[in-house]
Parts: C-alpha cells; structure tokens; sequence
C-alpha cells in the first residue's frame, strides 16, 4: 500500500466508534491516537501513518476482550484481520499486534515500539488526571504520574512494567518520556474529557 492510500482517519474513527460503545475505551484510543503523532513528528515519522495505529489498537477490545490472552485470537488478532481486509498497511497491523505481550509479535519498529511505550502511560495519565482536585490534565506533573505508579492499589489496570519497558524499547528517558505524552494529551485535553472542571 502506498503512503497516499491510506484509509482516511474520518473512516478510521467511524469503524472505531461503530465498534465501542464505551466513551472511556474511545477516549483512550484518542489520547494513544495524539501520543502516537506527537512522537511521529518528534522523530519526522508518519504522522498519519502512526496516529492510525494509534486511533485503531484497541477498536476491537469490547467485542472481543481475550481474557484469556490467546495469541492469535480475539484482540488484537481479530480486529488486525477486519483492519487487512480494508486494506491498512503491514505496518500498521504488525505495531497493533506487538502491543500486546501474548501475541508474541516482535516490536521491530520504532512504530511499533513506540505503541507499546504510550499504550499503558497513557491509561497511567488519564487516571492520574481524573483524580487532581482539577480533573485536568493541564496541571498534572511528572512528578505526579511518578508517585501515582508506585501505588499499586490506584489504577490497578495499569501495568507499570510495560510503561518503563515501553520507554527503555523506545529509547527514552522515563521522565522525558512521561512529559511528552503529558504534553500530547495536553494537545487534546478537551476531546479527552481531561481539560477541568470550570472554575467556579
């Protein structure tokens, strides 16, 4: 496939919505959406090409959780396959695959690697976010997200191992690392449900 045939992200966010009632899990794919441009740009990648990946990673979650984490069905193997069908490029399908460890699909890409790294921080940040007196992503610092990650009761979802095996796959600092998402989502605050209650 060539880098103009890519499927629109209007199509994109369509399929995506048509496959997740949940506004949280949308959310989610949102702020990975922003997280995966934001690093394209950083490293003069794809935007496009890597916000899809972004956007599109967990579409298929509600309709086929795989709690049982099989390697090659339900998520994310069932949704890469609609995805091939409508035509997404290899790349693209191989990054969504690696995001999650029980595929056994390598991280080969900095595409890739670099879904992996925001996938669980960003969850990390938005929890972060909802609980500040603020509700709002604007405020939140490093430091923050830091000390939130060693409590192992808040966010129990969150798997603090991928988050700094992400970042060390990926070639960053930890700290670095967090800012930058922090600053994606920032972008998107608004869309994300993230920019505050209004001051009374």
């Amino acid at each position: 496939m060539t880098e103009t045939s890519l499927p629109s992200r209007a199509d994109a966010l369509a399929l995506m919505e048509s496959w997740t009632p949940s506004d949280s899990l949308r959310k989610h794919m949102l702020s990975v959406e922003g997280a995966m441009r934001a690093y394209a740009a950083h490293f003069g990648e794809d935007i496009e090409r890597w916000g899809l990946a972004g956007l599109m990673h967990d579409f298929d979650y509600e309709r086929y959780p795989n709690n049982d984490h099989a390697a090659d069905a339900e998520h994310p193997s069932e949704g890469v396959r609609v995805l091939r069908g409508l035509g997404y490029p290899e790349d693209v399908l191989q990054a969504i695959l690696g995001h999650a460890h029980y595929t056994s699909v390598a991280r080969e890409t900095p595409m890739a690697k670099a879904l992996f790294a925001v996938d669980e921080l960003c969850g990390m940040i938005t929890a972060c976010a909802l609980v500040r007196p603020s509700r709002s992503v604007n405020d939140l610092e490093v430091s923050s997200v830091k000390k939130k990650m060693k409590d192992k009761a808040f966010a129990r979802g969150v798997n603090r191992e991928d988050v700094t095996q992400g970042a060390s796959e990926l070639g960053v600092e930890l700290d670095a690392h967090i800012t930058f998402v922090i600053a994606a989502m920032r972008e998107r605050a608004a869309v994300l449900g993230l920019s505050g209650t209004p001051a009374a």
